[in-house]
């Protein structure tokens, strides 16, 4: 082997420009350059010959400890100039309702919260709760968060096996109006818009509105429009379309564009579950760790949206995400972090409200025979094994 030639065995990189070299220029030009670490060793090495060895030759010992040694830089060379693995992440998919509900992904995606569970979100947007529930169904994605009515609506109307495994909310749900009308009844022979016509705060609407008097058909149209951004642009287009629930940012949008709420839904009816997770159940059975560490990054993901010292961090989140003026991202803010109102802590789960919403469904729905139970719909043990796991909920 020649002076200077590197048998091909050796990695190709020592020649690469690295930080690790003051220079890693080989010139033939006479101009004096700064010898890299590699020629350096080379000419440490020249120093180590016997006494015998003629000028200018190099023996086989100096030879091997010269490509050992530069085989030892290259490799140092690559593990300084090379990030270490990054882990492998299971990718889920996550269906939701564009609003400001989505604040704990809004700050934890780009913290990389999920990521460090191990996680990689793909965050996908719904037009209404009936494509929702048909894309759950279908496996377009594994996880769904919305009111949870949608999924005993899957359970008795659809006949589909799925799980509620997480909290969320109450709804943070505004009864709005047009501005004519002063109480429930100048809704008769008006509309009323919602998303789909037979779940949720479509059903707590209808019960609102029966408990003043008024019967759908008879009294007031329903016309669904799907989701909430839609329902708020649909008030601006008729007149005719009195009243709709609506939730942040849209209810704020609505109260600050002139329309009128008349309250909280949770004021005017009551406690009720809302907005929750879940899950097809075989889906869960055989994903049961998996589906823990989601919750138990969706959790961190909550506290670290609701702590007050990232309020500036939540508020332009909100800002960026939903397009929102820096007016609207505040108030929106108040209200997601209100007591009673917003998010509820750690995403708990709210056994009583729960229990009205069945009581709702099987009341205005009217489909169910026998009376609804909650344990048919839920196993909140991936929950808790998941907080258990991780810090304790406070």
């Amino acid at each position: 082997m020649s002076p200077g030639v590197i048998s091909p065995t050796f990695p190709i990189f020592i020649a690469t420009p690295h930080p690790l070299f003051e220079t890693a220029q080989h010139t033939t030009s006479s101009r004096q350059r700064t010898p890299c670490r590699a020629c350096r060793f080379l000419q440490y090495s020249a120093t180590i010959r016997g006494a015998d060895t003629p000028a200018g030759a190099i023996t086989m010992k100096e030879e091997w400890m010269s490509l050992r040694g530069l085989h030892f830089l290259g490799l140092l060379a690559l593990a300084v100039s090379q990030p270490a693995p990054a882990a492998e992440l299971t990718a889920l998919r996550v269906n939701v309702f564009p609003t400001a509900k989505n604040l704990p992904f809004f700050v934890g995606l780009p913290r990389g919260v999920f990521e460090k569970h191990g996680l990689k979100i793909e965050l996908q947007f719904t037009q209404s709760s009936s494509k929702q529930r048909a894309g759950l169904a279908e496996g377009a994605f594994e996880i769904a968060h919305s009111a949870v009515d949608n999924a005993v609506a899957m359970v008795e109307v659809a006949g589909k096996d799925v799980v509620i495994v997480m909290g969320g909310d109450s709804g943070m749900n505004e009864f709005i109006v047009q501005p004519y009308v002063r109480s429930l009844s100048d809704i008769r022979g008006k509309t009323l818009l919602v998303d789909a016509p037979d779940t949720a705060y479509a059903l707590l609407a209808k019960k609102l509105l029966g408990s003043h008097g008024l019967r759908e058909g008879g009294d007031y149209t329903v016309k669904p429009v799907g989701r909430s951004g839609l329902r708020y642009q649909a008030l601006f287009e008729n007149e005719d379309y009195a009243a709709s629930v609506l939730n942040p940012p849209f209810s704020v949008q609505a109260v600050a564009r002139g329309k009128k709420s008349m309250g909280g839904l949770v004021d005017l009816l009551g406690p009720y579950q809302a907005n929750g997770a879940f899950v097809m159940r075989d889906w869960a059975r055989a994903n049961g760790p998996l589906l823990e560490r989601y919750i138990r990054a969706y959790v961190e993901a909550l506290r670290i949206a609701l702590d007050p010292a990232n309020k500036a961090e939540a508020v332009a989140a909100l800002a960026e995400r939903l397009k929102l003026t820096p007016d609207i991202a505040e108030r929106t803010y108040a209200l997601l972090v209100k007591p009673n109102f917003g998010f509820t802590p750690d995403a708990r789960f709210d056994m009583e409200g729960f229990r009205q919403t069945l009581a709702v469904r099987s009341e205005i729905a009217g489909r169910e025979v026998a009376p609804l139970t909650p344990e048919k719909y839920l196993d909140l043990g991936y929950y808790e094994r998941a907080l258990r796991a991780g810090q304790a909920p406070k």
